[in-house]
């Protein structure tokens, strides 16, 4: 049986844009919060295993396991979304990412790594439910705007997100005074951050976006059945559909290609002589590239379309493996640069593939096939942080870098293909 939205009163139905403004404001104040809360498994999760296990070889495992889990809260929060609505879905997640964090910290202080690698896998809900949040975003958005709906969520973590790695050092130094590892203070944030985020969400995420979108298609179709010849308010202003299928490959090479480069990048200059604040600085401006530019981009998926976008992502890709690969280990600047481009080459891939996805699925079955999608895209990120530290291992960073580089050019194919079939 299909949930009937609470909020499903008259004047919220009639005027749905209302609702969208209330309903972005929450989501933006909880992805401040847990933009801060996945920071930590990006910033020191592969430096906590090479401290534990001794080895760079494993380095990549930490990655891999925390989008990994990720996988599974991408069904469990859209399955939950998907019966019952955003808002328990999304707290859900949330919540479940701060008992990861919990789990790391004790694992850090037991010095025990098959501990480590079990909470970082459930500490991956939190990454997975901070994705999910973008399409609670396009829910009530109209089809000339779900881009920048999208983007309007995606920026709000930047603040979090880029404060998170550098409270690096000083998160360790104050949980030293509990007797927590250095590396691990960064998660005792997380934790709090999560736990803060999942609070917001479930006290004031109402009206829940997606019952009430149900609610006003619901009685469009009403009006419609009843008024024919009124029927056309919102045409769907897209650049095609698309299909599932091509905005999943768009989202899923993205984050392939990015978490390879971004969860070796700290490693490598590590083995260089970086400092954890120096490698934090990196991260946090990448994690910066990654969400900050999403209003520009939002503006730019809507005005040019999604498929234009989409190859301007793998491009950008391209460019940051390149530069990523000639960058010498010394450089912090030139990391750096090349960690930003990483970022707004996925960012491009996220916003025009988000688009394409909610332009192609009914809302009738959008928060299960989203969650479907999501899975697809931490299996992707899952691939490329484990293969990460076992290609660096075997060979080099900048081998990795310009390996990550060439594979987004498979993104031009794709996308020419389907605006040829057009």
């Amino acid at each position: 049986m299909t949930n009937a939205a609470p909020a499903a009163e008259p004047e919220l139905i009639s005027h749905p844009a209302h609702a969208q403004r209330r309903i972005l404001r929450v989501l933006v104040a909880s992805q401040i919060l847990s933009g801060a809360g996945l920071a930590a498994g990006v910033t020191v999760g592969a430096l906590l295993a090479q401290d534990m296990l001794g080895t760079t070889t494993l380095a990549g495992l930490p990655s891999a396991l925390l989008t990994a889990g990720s996988a599974l809260a991408a069904i469990v929060v859209g399955r939950v979304s998907q019966a019952r609505g955003r808002r328990p879905g999304l707290a859900t997640g949330y919540l479940t990412g701060a008992i990861g964090s919990a789990g790391v910290i004790t694992a850090a202080v037991l010095d025990s790594p098959v501990l480590l690698f079990i909470a970082l896998f459930v500490y991956g809900a939190g990454t997975a439910t901070n994705l999910q949040a973008r399409y609670a975003g396009a829910d009530l958005a109209a089809p000339g705007h779900r881009a920048r709906a999208v983007s309007t969520v995606l920026v709000a973590t930047t603040l979090g997100g880029v404060a998170g790695p550098n409270l690096a050092a000083p998160a360790g130094t104050f949980a030293e005074h509990f007797g927590i590892p250095h590396l691990a203070g960064l998660f005792v944030i997380s934790g709090a951050a999560y736990a803060l985020a999942a609070l917001v969400l479930a006290l004031w995420l109402r009206p829940d976006p997606l019952l009430l979108a149900r609610a006003v298609a619901q009685a469009r179709e009403a009006d419609a059945a009843a008024n024919p010849a009124a029927d056309g308010g919102d045409a769907d202003t897209s650049e095609g559909t698309g299909g599932v299928v091509l905005g999943a490959l768009v989202m899923v090479l993205t984050q392939l290609v990015m978490v390879a480069i971004m969860t070796m990048t700290p490693v490598h200059m590590h083995d260089h002589g970086h400092s954890t604040a120096a490698s934090g600085l990196v991260i946090g401006i990448h994690i910066g590239a990654m969400y900050l530019p999403s209003p520009l981009t939002g503006w730019l998926v809507d005005r040019y379309g999604r498929m234009k976008m989409a190859a301007a992502s793998g491009i950008t890709l391209l460019t940051a493996g390149i530069l990523a690969a000639a960058a010498p280990g010394d450089s912090v600047a030139l990391l750096a640069l090349a960690l930003a481009l990483l970022g707004l080459g996925w960012n491009f891939g996220l916003v025009s593939g988000t688009a394409i996805i909610t332009d192609t699925v009914p809302l009738a079955t959008r928060a299960k096939t989203q969650g479907l999608v999501d899975v697809s895209i931490a299996i992707a990120g899952a691939t490329g942080g484990m293969a990460s530290g076992i290609m660096v291992a075997a060979t080099s960073y900048p081998a990795l870098a310009l390996t990550g580089g060439a594979l987004s050019l498979a993104l031009l194919p794709a996308v020419a293909a389907t605006a040829y079939r057009r």
